[in-house]
């Protein structure tokens, strides 16, 4: 394989451009200060009136796209000045046009002030909705028992932090267990589901002695909260892992989800599994899923990721390559593995409009 394209954020940019409640450019903010320098620049420089005062009326609606009332308010001000300097040539406005400007300066800033508490109060909202969603999905820790983890997420749903997928690696009784889901559909009407499968799977942990029973805790969930739901199809696919105490081996139960892929001497191959149905499809109980236990070896780590990589698309219609970009990036350091994996399922995507779900787990030596 080549080396992987470039292009990492310049797509995506967490999707926060000004439009959508990021600060605005340098730009935005400095063009009410540059067109009125260059408006009255122009006209004290020129022999002959310029016609270009009605420019000047632009200037406080302007500013209120970055600043507050008072800027707004002083910036109108300097216009209706320029307006009256009669070095400008701009000094003889007749009445009902100089009334205009000063309206629209007074609009201006009514819009400024309804703008400022309205983003006051959206920075509230959102402070308080990244606490709720980090206290669903909290960072991930780069270590949990003998097990390194490095994962990254990124929601569908524009703004949010929490959507269908999620992932979640912990340390209990039975050795550390680490699960990656997928739940049907994606965006922020997945969060209750989420928070159910979350709970379950951090309550089976402790609880349950083998993999297993995490699984039919987690199905079990899943199937008591849709049993009250008419015409409702709730389900999710789920991957879910326990390593050793030794980190030697690990075991590996998969319901409806892509399987790992191991990392081993820079290869890269997908584990084979008998997969069985997804959680929260069929009666519970029947049929349960086969375990499988794969060694591991020092060096080895196992890559794990969501539909929206495994079936990210080009425009040609081609699925993304991921066992073959991994064969290239194998030799990547886990923590930035995924962000390379990231930058290159854009190079190839253009756009990712699924949730897209990556973890690296890697056996680690003992302290």
């Amino acid at each position: 394989m080549g080396r992987v394209r470039g292009r990492p954020w310049r797509r995506y940019r967490e999707e926060r451009d000004w439009l959508r409640g990021a600060p605005p450019p340098r730009w935005v903010r400095v063009l009410p200060v540059a067109l009125l320098v260059c408006v009255t620049t122009a006209t004290v420089l020129s022999r002959n009136a310029l016609d270009i005062g009605f420019l000047l009326g632009a200037i406080p609606p302007l500013t209120v796209l970055s600043y507050g009332p008072l800027a707004t308010a002083v910036m109108g001000a300097l216009v209706v000045v320029v307006l009256n300097v009669p070095t400008t040539h701009l000094n003889r406005p007749g009445n009902t046009d100089l009334l205009t400007v000063v309206f629209v300066v007074l609009l201006s800033v009514f819009v400024s002030y309804v703008r400022s508490q309205r983003d006051a109060q959206l920075v509230t909202e959102r402070t308080v909705g990244q606490a709720v969603q980090r206290a669903i999905a909290p960072p991930l820790p780069q270590r949990v028992g003998a097990v390194g983890c490095s994962g990254l997420y990124r929601a569908a749903q524009r703004g949010t932090l929490v959507g269908g997928d999620f992932f979640d690696v912990r340390d209990g009784p039975y050795g550390v267990r680490a699960v990656m889901a997928d739940v049907q559909g994606h965006g922020l009407v997945t969060v209750p589901t989420v928070v159910s499968l979350l709970g379950a799977f951090r309550e089976a942990v402790l609880d349950e002695p083998d993999l297993e029973g995490v699984a039919a805790r987690m199905d079990r969930r899943l199937a008591a909260d849709s049993a009250g739901e008419l015409h409702t199809e709730m389900f999710a696919t789920a991957v879910l892992l326990e390593f050793s105490v030794d980190v030697r081996d690990v075991r590996i139960v998969v319901r409806g989800h892509p399987p790992p892929i191991l990392l081993r001497d820079g290869q890269a191959r997908e584990i084979g599994v008998s997969p069985g149905i997804p959680l929260g499809l069929g009666p519970f109980g029947l049929d349960p899923p086969k375990e499988v236990t794969v060694g591991l070896e020092p060096g080895d780590r196992l890559f794990l990721a969501s539909d929206g990589v495994w079936e990210a698309r080009d425009a040609s219609g081609a699925f993304y390559p991921l066992a073959e970009r991994l064969r290239t990036l194998a030799a990547e350091d886990p923590a930035a593995l995924t962000s390379r994996v990231w930058a290159d399922l854009l190079a190839h995507s253009d756009a990712v409009r699924d949730d897209a779900t990556m973890l690296v787990l890697s056996p680690l030596p003992a302290r």
